[in-house]
């Protein structure tokens, strides 16, 4: 799968329904990207996986805490300065150097896209969820000279339902070593019956 950055350029219009001779009115053009919430007091700001900090004139109705994971729908104004349009949670962890293979689930999903940006391993997936929250992990499999992890995804007995999109993103800064400036590793994850393997390179270590 190609690896993208989730960056993109949205542009809604809404069509009035009441007079076949009005015009479309189109909404204003933003961006929507995975960022860390940064929380200080009660100020925040919002730091993108390429390091940029962006800084809102304004956040309503959002109580994160510092170090979470958003997806953040903006738009630029001037320098460091945005007009956020929604905030949206996201999955966050951690790697686990404990626990795999036994706590490792491999329950049905759909890869959309996955990307490695920063520290972070991001995931975009589908899933069928009805109603018991589903359970998602990334484990290191330590009994490897390489750096090999496995995305465990448990259903939890959930009934059948819907699917739905499910975004996660896991910091990898764990594997970073003080004598490596990059950390090659393997990614395997569960979809559509078979077991797909990604390969990627966490750079800025050391």
């Amino acid at each position: 799968m190609k690896q993208i950055a989730f960056t993109l350029l949205v542009i809604l219009s809404l069509t009035l329904i009441q007079g076949c001779d009005k015009k479309p009115e189109r909404m204003d053009d933003f961006l929507a990207e995975f960022a860390t919430v940064i929380k200080q007091g009660d100020t925040y700001r919002f730091k993108l996986d390429n390091g940029k900090v962006l800084s809102p004139i304004e956040v309503k109705d959002f109580h994160g805490s510092d170090g979470d994971r958003v997806i953040l729908y903006w738009t630029p104004l001037n320098g460091d300065k945005i007009e956020i349009k929604n905030i949206t949670p996201v999955f966050s962890g951690d790697v686990l150097f404990e626990g795999y293979p036994e706590n490792y689930k491999n329950d049905p999903l759909k890869i959309i896209s996955v990307w490695v940006e920063g520290d972070y391993l991001n995931l975009i997936l589908e899933i069928e969820y009805h109603s018991t929250p589903h359970t998602i992990a990334l484990y290191k499999d330590t009994s490897t000279e390489g750096t090999d992890l496995y995305l465990s995804h448990s259903m939890n007995n959930d009934p059948p339902g819907y699917f739905q999109i499910m975004y996660a993103s896991f910091r990898l800064s764990k594997l970073k070593s003080l004598n490596e400036t990059e950390v090659p590793f393997r990614l395997f994850i569960y979809s559509n019956k078979e077991l797909r393997q990604f390969n990627f390179t966490l750079v800025g270590a050391g």
